[in-house]
């Protein structure tokens, strides 16, 4: 999860299980996170009404969704009215992140992975505007580019307390200046981004594609760029990756400094193991700690997640830490990533809405060029990203046999070999069918 809006997402669908659909969305259908630190979650809801509801009635099955979700005990703060405003000026780095104190650059566990990236970082950082700017970072979700973004401003804020510092993830910017556009607000839209003196915008790759979101995006960079002022971006790929990217906003990500974050080798992944058990007092023998570093591979989230857990099995069960419960979480976390795979009907609807392709077409009979070449792509993109065999993989589409998921297969590897940009579009792919699947 990225953002407290992949936890809402979360916590609406285990809120489901405790109470009706109904009620869900009649008390929260327009509450929005805005806000998510290492023991809070703060809430917004327009109506009055509703905010009395929700604080008399259900703070409790909140706060319980929650420790369901990080095993750990989280408070609910409700907000509505003017103090989503007040709120917001008093925690000026981000209205829609996580806290950042507690993402320094003493906390970052660094290794040969990420040394490259948390050096100029940390250039950026004591030097703002003087080093590298901008600073982009790329790298895998949960690898820590995050992280950087948060330490860096964690410690421009105490070397430059006068700063403003704003942060924001790339489909937000889009969303906040969607709603600007609607309600006549643009010149403070423009007016709140272009006075930043550090301007942190997290997976910026959100933006490629969207003219209006590029066109606006443009002129806040240089007005930021020319006033000599930081910017420090973050995405899951290079900007020269990055399709449907304006060339001009290409150019200039490329102006400063790339930096990428690759996945930890064993090394850094045991310090992290440590390094997050120390932060939280739990005490764990070396043949745990190198269990978990060599079955967690895929990222830092998922390494810290896992010492949570443990912790959690500590303190509510008295369990000791041993085979048994490292086994058992081991297992936990890998059936979690599993239970994330998209499902085969989220990749053929998004490889059909790209390729402008009816979904029963897709998975029909039909055989003209596009719809044949969109059928392809989908059970390419099925066999990579879901753990079905071949024979399910043909019951999606009219319960063709294995021989011809095979040969549909074969037929986009040698395309993919002919031709880089199918490989940029699916990865186009990826990213949309991962920005739902939370």
């Amino acid at each position: 999860m990225n953002s407290q809006a992949d936890v809402w997402a979360k916590l609406l669908s285990l809120l489901e299980k405790e109470m009706t659909s109904t009620a869900v969305t009649t008390w929260f259908d327009d509450a929005v996170a805005v806000d998510l630190t290492e023991d809070t979650l703060v809430l917004y809801t327009p109506v009055p009404f509703k905010h009395d509801v929700i604080s008399r009635t259900y703070i409790p099955a909140l706060k319980k969704a929650l420790f369901e979700l990080f095993a750990k005990d989280f408070e609910v703060k409700l907000l509505t009215g003017d103090e989503l405003e007040a709120y917001r000026r008093e925690r000026p780095v981000s209205s829609n992140g996580q806290d950042v104190d507690h993402y320094t650059f003493e906390r970052f566990v660094v290794g040969n992975s990420n040394k490259f990236a948390h050096a100029a970082a940390r250039a950026v950082a004591d030097n703002p505007a003087k080093a590298y700017n901008p600073l982009f970072i790329y790298g895998e979700s949960g690898l820590g580019k995050t992280h950087l973004l948060y330490a860096i401003a964690h410690t421009i804020r105490e070397n430059h307390p006068d700063f403003r510092i704003i942060y924001i993830k790339g489909d937000d910017f889009t969303n906040e200046m969607v709603q600007a556009l609607r309600e006549g607000k643009n010149m403070e839209f423009r007016g709140k981004y272009r006075q930043a003196d550090l301007f942190l915008v997290d997976d910026i790759q959100f933006i490629a594609g969207k003219d209006s979101t590029q066109e606006e995006f443009f002129h806040t960079f240089n007005t930021l760029y020319e006033a000599k002022k930081q910017i420090v971006l973050t995405s899951d790929r290079p900007p020269k990756d990055m399709r449907g990217l304006e060339e001009r906003l290409r150019s200039r990500f490329e102006w400063g400094l790339i930096a990428d974050i690759q996945p930890p080798d064993y090394e850094t992944r045991l310090a992290i193991i440590k390094n997050k058990s120390v932060q939280l007092g739990l005490e764990l023998p070396d043949a745990v700690l190198e269990y978990i570093a060599e079955n967690i591979t895929a990222n830092v989230r998922q390494l810290e997640g896992a010492v949570q857990k443990l912790l959690a099995l500590q303190s509510l069960m008295g369990d000791n830490i041993g085979v048994t419960s490292v086994f058992k979480v081991v297992n936990d976390v890998v059936r979690d990533q599993t239970a994330l795979l998209p499902s085969a009907s989220l990749i053929i609807e998004e490889v059909s809405k790209f390729y402008g392709v009816e979904e029963e077409a897709v998975r029909g009979q039909q055989r003209d060029r596009e719809t044949a070449f969109a059928r392809q792509v989908a059970m390419h993109m099925i066999r990579q990203l879901t753990n079905l065999s071949l024979d399910a993989i043909g019951k999606e589409f009219d319960s063709r046999d294995h021989t011809t998921v095979i040969y549909s297969l074969d037929r986009i590897k040698d395309q993919m070999k002919k031709d880089s940009s199918i490989s940029e579009v699916i990865r186009d792919i990826t990213a949309n069918i991962n920005a739902r699947n939370v």
